[in-house]
Parts: structure tokens; sequence; C-alpha cells
């Protein structure tokens, strides 16, 4: 291998996340514990379980705004931090709603800017940044129509577009699929994996149905039963692998176009 080949492997391969021993929670209460798992540049990666598992737990820990309960999680071989530049992020629920007549365009570039509204000196160069990150997620024609105009799988693609504008190396997106039909949903992890594989970001989405997402993962993280198994999906989404997660007796099967369904488990609500 050639000095060039090897760079760019190394950049492949450039270990992004690692948790060892991981424990997460709040005072008093440990929601789930024993992660250990580790992800490079340009993974696509799932983090599923059932309602109430603590799936968003992880986000928070990531963005620096819970400490572990236990153990170690490392973001680009240091501890996450509140504000990383390098992290592009979709919460769950956003701060701005499709009430809002805010043009999708200045929504972008407000992500890039952080604290200017309006024209001014900079805001030509940053609209044209805005206008590219549109661009990269299929929503060009959507930039001069107001957030109120748009539906909920066009509100996710301006939202991911606003997780993009800064370039970062990881984006981490919190059940953007939960109010998109089959169709819709099915577009935007597509438009996801697009991201991942020509930018080489590492992605980790949020999900409560595995489904949409698994022709295009490379790790599942499967949070129940205050323990995570992870891995990929062949390895995780069996029922040897799950009936050690749950403790039960839980049965994976596969119909012919390859969608998985979990039988033996009793679902929660509230998500944490």
């Amino acid at each position: 291998m050639n000095t060039v080949d090897k760079m760019i492997t190394d950049a492949v391969q450039q270990e992004i996340v690692r948790a060892e021993n991981l424990a997460a929670g709040y005072p008093g209460k440990t929601v789930w514990q024993g992660a250990n798992f580790s992800f490079v540049r340009g993974e696509f990666v799932a983090i599923i379980g059932p309602n109430g598992a603590g799936k968003t737990l992880l986000m928070r820990l990531l963005l620096g705004l819970q400490q572990p309960v236990k153990g170690t999680i490392k973001l680009f071989n240091s501890q996450p931090k509140r504000g990383n530049p390098k992290i592009g992020y979709v919460p769950q629920r956003h701060l701005i709603d499709n009430d809002t007549n805010i043009e999708c365009i200045e929504l972008v570039r407000l992500a890039f800017s952080g604290t200017r509204w309006g024209f001014g000196l900079s805001s030509k160069s940053e609209r044209k940044t805005a206008f590219e990150a549109l661009e990269a997620v299929g929503a060009a024609e959507l930039a001069y129509q107001p957030l109120s105009a748009l539906s909920g799988g066009e509100l996710q693609r301006i939202f991911l577009a606003e997780a993009l504008v800064s370039n970062p190396e990881i984006l981490l997106l919190d059940e953007p699929l939960s109010n998109l039909d089959i169709r819709r949903a099915k577009e935007l992890v597509q438009l996801v994996n697009k991201v991942v594989r020509l930018r080489n970001v590492t992605a980790l989405l949020v999900a409560h149905d595995i489904n949409p997402l698994l022709p295009f993962l490379d790790k599942v993280v499967y949070i129940a039963n205050g323990k995570a198994a992870t891995g990929k999906p062949k390895d995780v989404l069996t029922s040897e692998s799950l009936t050690a997660l749950y403790g039960v007796n839980i049965e994976v099967m596969r119909d012919s176009r390859g969608n998985v369904a979990i039988i033996g488990i009793e679902d929660h609500h509230g998500d944490e």
C-alpha cells in the first residue's frame, strides 16, 4: 500500500465515537449500562429499541448535555462538550415549528451564521452556503418557501440541511422518521445514506422501527431492558442476541423483502 492509499484508508477508518462500559441515566436512576461500541468515519448507525428504553440518552451524552453514570464515552477522542461545531444535530422536537413563516434558506443560513437575522455584509456568502446545503438534501426548490408551507417530509429535509450547513463530521438524528409515512420515511433514510456515503460523515439515527433503515446500515445499537447490544445488523437482530438482551424468549422473523419482525416484546411508552 502506498502512502496516499494508506492516508485514505486511515481517514476512512478514523474512530469518531468510542464507549467503554458506558452507563446512562439520571441522578439516582441508571437507565441502561454495560454498553461497549465504536463507530468510525462514514458509518451509518441506527439507535433502536422500545419506547422508554433511553435511546435519546445516547444523543444527550454525545452532545455533552449529560455525563455518564459510569464508564466513558469519547467523541473525536475527547470528552463530549456542548456546542461542538463538528456535530450536526436534528432534535426530535425542533425549536422552530411549521407555523413559522421564516423562509427555509434563512433558517439554514441562521444555523451557519449563528446569530444574525436578515441581510448584512456577510449575508450573501452565507446564503450561498445555505443554498448549497439545501441542494445537498434535494431541497433547493424549497429555499424561498416559508416553513409553514412544507409537509413533514420536506421539513425534515430542511432540518437536515440546517444540520449539514456547517459541514459537520457526525450527524445526530433523533427520531426523524417518527411523523412520516412509509414512503417519506424511506426517502429520508435514502437521503441520509447518500449524505453519509458522499460526505464520509458518521450518522447516528434514533428510530423505533428498524425496517426502513436495514438496507443501508453499517451498525446497530439496540437498547432494551437496561442493556445495549451493538454490532452489525445481521449479528444483533437475531433471536439469540435479542433473547440474551431481553432475558426472555424473543423470535426474530424475516419476510421475503428482508423486513424484520421481533416477536415476544412488550412495548413501553414514553421514550427517554
